[in-house]
């Protein structure tokens, strides 16, 4: 099956929506998407731009995404942030993970950033295949750390 990969532009963003979803579910997070399409729209192509994405079409149907953004990293310098790279069920295999996977590459290529980097599921062993295989190093000594909108709260409030 054919596809294009391209700049994606704010009339997508349903369906980025609907893709993010899609992965969520896979991920076993159900109900943990929050964003809505207006939040897309505004961090996307709004006054201050948060991140940028590329969709893959195929058949006029997005049938993946990869979002991207800017980060900095105080030992390396400029880096980008791969927060999701989304391939429906049925493109899987047909070189689609690739050809975002490129894409997302050459965008940090052309910044001149020093890192592109991501996580994986411990258990998405087909995904870290996939990025082993492309040469990308999986660091399994490192957790993830995060504070969500209850835990910030709850930091606060204690302070």
């Amino acid at each position: 099956m054919e596809f294009t990969i391209r700049e994606a532009v704010a009339n997508d963003m349903p369906r980025v929506l609907e893709l993010i979803t899609e992965l969520a579910v896979f991920e076993k997070e159900d109900n943990a998407v929050e964003v809505s399409v207006e939040d897309l729209i505004r961090d996307g192509y709004g006054p201050t731009k948060l991140f940028h994405c590329f969709v893959a079409e195929s058949e006029e149907e997005l049938v993946g995404m990869a979002l991207v953004y800017p980060r900095y990293s105080t030992w390396k310098g400029a880096v980008i942030h791969l927060e999701d790279l989304i391939v429906t069920d049925a493109m899987r295999g047909s070189g689609l993970g690739t050809a975002l996977l490129t894409e997302v590459v050459r965008y940090g290529h052309e910044l001149g950033v020093k890192r592109i980097c991501w996580e994986v599921l411990d258990w998405n062993e087909p995904a870290i295949s996939f990025y082993e295989s492309k040469g990308a190093k999986v660091m399994r000594d490192w957790d993830v750390v995060q504070l969500d909108e209850i835990g910030i709260q709850n930091f606060i409030n204690n302070i």
